[in-house]
């Protein structure tokens, strides 16, 4: 019997209460049918219980590290992310013309559900980075989704969010990071942000770091921030620098 799920009651609010294979009916899902559904499920509740709660009780009690001005990891943590990554699921939800599964958000949701249960703390690497590719891919421009999508996607570059500063806390409105473009059309980033999850790591071969920051002369408020994507933003002193 699974400890992390009954998944008797889950089929059954998936398949029975919301009958999601109707969605099915819809031409985004023509890919799949409730075979495949099913197997989506089977896939993600075998390996959250197999590589990702076997490590729960290890990373809670074996933090990140710094060595020699590095993270490092517990080792589990990135073998249960390199499985998550070639089982596919940091892209199961993303339309297929930028690399995604283009399967039901609902699945998704369901999946999530299943990892979050067996390890959370190892679960939010993986969510950071699908938040983060949401993010790009509604509002990023072409050329940064082909920067950066392909390679989140396939769970080779993870994601973060940089919103919080030490003055601020929680209150977004009061953030002073500032995004100045330059001429070049890249934007020169000053300030300083904490709690950013998964902010550093040994784990992925890129940090995509978004980051909330005001356009010098905009609004004040919540309005007049813009997001800022870069690859692998250097932290020198709790203070960015140019990306590495």
């Amino acid at each position: 019997m699974s400890v992390i799920v009954d998944r008797r009651n889950l089929d059954f609010i998936l398949f029975e209460c919301l009958d999601i294979e109707r969605l099915l009916r819809h031409s985004r899902y023509a890919s799949y049918d409730g075979a495949a559904l099913q197997a989506i499920l089977d896939v993600a509740q075998e390996l959250a219980e197999k590589q990702f709660l076997t490590i729960a009780a290890e990373v809670d009690a074996n933090e990140p590290r710094f060595v020699g001005g590095k993270v490092v990891m517990p080792v589990g943590t990135g073998e249960a992310l390199e499985a998550y990554a070639e089982a596919g699921f940091f892209a199961l939800p993303f339309d297929e013309d930028i690399g995604g599964l283009q399967a039901p958000w609902v699945v998704h949701t369901a999946v999530g559900g299943l990892f979050t249960c067996a390890n959370t703390a190892v679960t939010n690497y993986a969510f950071l980075t699908i938040a983060a590719a949401n993010l790009l891919r509604t509002f990023g421009s072409d050329q940064l989704k082909q920067q950066f999508l392909p390679a989140m996607l396939a769970g080779r570059w993870f994601g973060t969010m940089c919103l919080s500063e030490p003055q601020a806390g929680s209150s977004l409105a009061d953030i002073a990071t500032t995004a100045s473009p330059g001429d070049d059309g890249v934007y020169r980033i000053r300030g300083s942000k904490m709690w950013i999850s998964g902010g550093d790591q040994n784990i992925s071969e890129n940090i995509v770091h978004m980051l909330l920051a005001k356009i010098p002369g905009g609004p004040g408020g919540h309005e007049g921030h813009i997001v800022v994507p870069g690859p692998q933003v250097a932290l020198s002193a709790g203070r960015f620098g140019r990306p590495a």
